[in-house]
């Protein structure tokens, strides 16, 4: 009896999975619109609070790897509740006041990201047709930035109206709405059954059979490599890079608008979210631009406009709207390009999840580091021209990183263009 799968579109995940990308990273950006109210209210410096923004990045890095375990054993489904759940413990806590629940409940908060983090590649990779992997992790990836957007304009007006706690609090609605929609896509049941679901395998019959995968000798053999891959540690290194220029600059760009245009707190925390909105263009543009024009070539584009932000902010400060368009289409583009790339590498589920893992363990202890060196050059010289500077060696890390991995995976064969 011959099995072929079965992979009928998976609407409703796939709708869910873009509703959980609104709780993996507007709670964290929330906070830097309101940068200075919060800093004057708890008696932080620029470094110190710059921790609010790095401690979330810092738990993707240690938390990843046991995030990983957690998966494989508890399985992709009930990881994805937990996470959801998880998020919007930390935020509730956070929301409390005082220094510290604030980085109490950050810690926690970006503990549970973390394990949603590294899940969505997997689900993405076990539930969504090969042909629409690229497009799914685009809308995945937007929706990681239309979240911040939204934050990014809304915390500071909230802020202002009914003080900072009840406007980091106000975005426990994207969990909520996260938990709606996980549970309406796959059930309550599957939802908390622990341990991996075996995969429906339909046979030639039209019958649909569950199989432990386990028992294919196909795949019951050597597992793909992940630490010895050169593709893997290239993209581990870009990866750094894009999350070191991201959350330094989402951390501070609006401070910059502050100090260096004369914006208002308000007109700040709005103005910059123009580094968020833009990256939708980037996420949902850089898979299709690669089907024309090839992978290698969308990450030269990419990070050209990735160069720019930092530079452009540097040399001409008044041109800020440019720049953060630049910059955000980049940021959109750049992490879409590298989780399209863990996908389409992954061999099996096990290899996703350890890829997934491996590649944002590495690149946000790296990114963690950013929002408080940033904070302390800021200190030290009491401008921006040094940490901008800091900024662009991240944008080049990524630039050079990224081209020599992704010409790599292409030439072997491993990513389609």
């Amino acid at each position: 009896m011959q099995l072929t799968t079965r992979r009928p579109f998976p609407w409703a995940v796939v709708v869910a999975v873009v509703l959980i990308g609104f709780i993996l990273r507007g709670p964290i950006i929330a906070v830097a619109p309101i940068s200075g109210i919060m800093r004057s209210d708890l008696g932080l410096t620029a470094a110190q609070f710059g921790l609010l923004t790095s401690l979330p990045v810092l738990c993707f890095a240690i938390v990843t790897p046991f995030a990983s375990l957690f998966i494989g054993k508890a399985g992709a489904n009930f990881s994805t509740m937990i996470a959801i759940l998880g998020v919007g413990v930390g935020s509730v806590i956070r929301s409390a006041g005082g220094v510290e629940a604030v980085f109490v409940g950050t810690i926690i908060m970006g503990a549970f990201i973390t394990v949603g983090n590294v899940v969505i590649p997997v689900i993405i990779r076990r539930d969504v047709p090969p042909e629409k992997v690229a497009i799914v992790t685009g809308s995945y990836t937007s929706a990681l930035n239309v979240s911040s957007m939204i934050t990014s304009i809304a915390t500071a007006p909230l802020a202002l109206a009914f003080g900072w706690q009840t406007a980091l609090l106000a975005w426990t609605g994207f969990v909520i709405i996260a938990a709606v929609g996980w549970l309406s896509a796959i059930g309550p049941r599957a939802a908390f059954a622990v341990g991996p679901l075996k995969p429906l395998i339909e046979t030639g019959a039209g019958d649909t059979v569950a199989i432990d995968t386990r028992s294919i000798p196909a795949i019951r053999g050597t597992q793909p490599q992940t630490w010895r891959n050169a593709s893997a540690v290239l993209l581990s290194l870009a990866f750094a890079g894009q999350a070191f220029a991201y959350y330094g600059l989402t951390a501070w760009f609006p401070t910059i608008l502050e100090n260096e245009v004369g914006f208002s707190v308000t007109t700040a925390g709005s103005s910059s979210s123009i580094f968020q909105i833009a990256a939708v263009i980037g996420a949902l543009g850089a898979p299709l631009l690669s089907k024309r024009i090839g992978v290698p070539r969308t990450m030269a584009i990419i990070a050209a406009f990735w160069l720019s932000c930092p530079i452009g902010l540097l040399l001409a400060p008044g041109a800020w709207l440019a720049w953060g368009f630049t910059g955000g289409v980049a940021q959109g583009g750049g992490i879409t390009l590298v989780f399209m790339l863990i996908v389409q590498l992954a061999m099996n589920g096990t290899h996703a999840r350890r890829l997934s893992a491996m590649i944002q363990g590495v690149g946000y202890a790296l990114g963690a580091t950013s929002p408080t060196l940033i904070g302390a050059a800021h200190d030290a010289t009491g401008g921006w021209q040094l940490p901008l500077v800091v900024i662009a060696l991240g944008t080049l890390t990524f630039t050079v990183a990224g081209l020599a991995g992704a010409v790599r995976a292409t030439r072997a064969g491993s990513v389609s263009s």
